[in-house]
């Protein structure tokens, strides 16, 4: 199959669009990373930003889900699904 290389999850600092993934972040990424210590998950701040969840595949291809407004448990969802996704 294609592999997940690297995932990129980009979002606001202060947005209330992006308060589900800020919340997710500090709930769940250092688990995330312990779990995964070798893969890369980049998390990209920016101002003004739509919340999204970039991940790139073999061969260069990429995939993003926007996460606007979703709860904590709908960007662990999310991100699951395009974990378990192929391009």
């Amino acid at each position: 199959g294609r592999s997940l290389r690297e995932l990129r999850i980009h979002l606001c600092q202060r947005s209330a669009g992006s308060r589900g993934v800020r919340d997710f972040i500090e709930q769940h990424y250092v688990t995330l990373k312990k779990a995964n210590p070798d893969f890369p998950i980049l998390i990209r701040e920016c101002s003004g930003v739509q919340p999204k969840l970039w991940a790139r595949f073999e061969f260069g291809k990429e995939k993003s889900v926007p996460l606007n407004n979703l709860t904590v448990d709908e960007v662990a969802k999310a991100l699951e699904n395009i974990v378990k996704s192929k391009v």
